[in-house]
């Protein structure tokens, strides 16, 4: 996209810190990590680091998200959380606002997905050389031609529930790369990551962090 840059101006808002985590609630239009050059050096990463100098990156949200993300903050925390990442053992949810009344009231998309190379950074479905792809969906309300949803994906492929909610029939509103016409004119892309359910990596208790979304 061609448009210039212009990270939103929130507060850090930690949702939860101890001794060996920080969670903080990514405001939707902030890069999670730098982009190349000076102009897209904010990010959620300096943000955090420029309180917390000992944070340390797990995963990304995109830019357009907003929603729970975690930090670790010693390379041991980094290590055990990235693992969980590799093995799926995060337990996921977005709250996501889509185009259309979505027929049925939970279901599963199992679509395979790699990088639409010449109009990166768009992902599609490829059936032999993507990757798998599995995200599991329930209604929580149709509200005047849209429909209010909770994500759980089970895989994190780049861009997967906004090209799964394409699939379906049913973009994301506000999705600059996905969505068409009026389900595109909205003030951001209407995905939210609602909640990140891990191990703690000290002891391995279940512990589960949340964030309401702002829509």
């Amino acid at each position: 996209m061609d448009e210039r840059y212009i990270p939103p101006d929130d507060p850090l808002e930690v949702l939860h810190m101890d001794h060996e985590v920080l969670l903080a609630n990514k405001p939707a239009g902030l890069l999670s990590v730098p982009g190349k050059g000076e102009e897209l050096a904010d990010c959620l990463l300096a943000r955090v680091q420029a309180a917390f100098p000992e944070a340390l990156l797990v995963h990304r949200l995109d830019r357009d998200t907003s929603g729970v993300m975690v930090f670790a903050l010693t390379p041991h925390a980094q290590r055990h959380l990235g693992l969980q990442f590799e093995k799926r053992q995060m337990k996921k949810t977005y709250i996501a606002r889509v185009w259309g009344d979505v027929e049925g009231n939970e279901g599963t998309v199992d679509l395979p997905l790699i990088v639409d190379w010449p109009n990166r950074p768009r992902q599609h479905v490829d059936f032999d050389k993507g990757k798998p792809a599995l995200t599991d969906w329930k209604v929580l309300k149709r509200e005047g031609g849209t429909t209010r949803m909770r994500l759980f994906p089970k895989t994190g492929r780049s861009h997967q529930l906004r090209v799964h909610m394409l699939e379906l029939g049913h973009p994301i509103l506000g999705d600059p790369f996905y969505a068409e016409g009026p389900a595109r004119d909205f003030p951001r892309l209407m995905l939210h990551a609602e909640s990140l359910r891990f191990r703690h990596p000290d002891g391995g208790k279940g512990t589960t962090v949340k964030a309401k979304p702002p829509f």
